[in-house]
């Protein structure tokens, strides 16, 4: 049996065909849904993102260009379901990045707990978790451009398409976001160091 490949299932969903979507969806959902969840920090969101998403997708099959990957453009769409959930939910306030540098005026600048690439230390459950929560809460502005590059190992030119934005103001929303992560991780870390003492 003939395996089409994903252009051909792409024009072929453009085309009516249900069928061909759905195999188009089944490809990405796993993937959709735990960014989605990943960003809300619950299922039931995340479970409405992932709908909404693909309800969306659907309707808007037919103006899928394909300048991109069929899952680049479903990130879209789902980052911007996304967006539009979260303006109602109150988020954290991240503070300027000059807070952060030699003489800026953060309480935690002069002794931050270096946590190193994100990559390695998400694997640890209990930091993941505290790392997750704090995303949850974050502007979804920082948030996502972090998910999508620590977790999801998106290229950054990637992620300033996706959202629209230019690399470097696409690198230095990701280092906001690793800055108040960083905050957490150090608070999270003192709290610890006071239990075992």
């Amino acid at each position: 049996m003939y395996l089409m490949g994903e252009r051909e299932l792409i024009k072929a969903a453009q085309n009516g065909d249900f069928d061909a979507f759905s195999r188009l969806i089944n490809e990405h959902k796993d993937k959709i849904y735990r960014l989605t969840l990943k960003l809300s920090g619950n299922h039931h969101d995340a479970e409405d993102i992932m709908q909404e998403t693909f309800l969306k997708a659907v309707d808007n099959i037919d103006k899928f260009k394909m300048e991109s990957s069929f899952g680049t453009w479903l990130y879209s769409i789902a980052l911007n379901e996304f967006r539009a959930k979260a303006k109602s939910k109150k988020r954290m306030n991240l503070k300027p990045i000059d807070e952060y540098l030699p003489g800026g005026h953060s309480e935690t600048s002069s002794e931050l707990f270096d946590w190193g690439d994100p990559h390695e230390i998400i694997e640890k459950k209990q930091i993941r978790e505290l790392i997750e929560n704090a995303l949850a809460e974050m502007p979804y502005i920082y948030s996502a451009p972090f998910i999508l590059r620590y977790m999801e190992d998106m290229p950054v030119k990637d992620i300033s398409r996706i959202l629209k934005l230019t690399v470097p103001a696409t690198k230095s929303r990701i280092l906001r976001a690793r800055l108040a992560l960083r905050d957490v991780l150090t608070e999270a870390f003192r709290e610890k160091r006071g239990e075992t003492l």
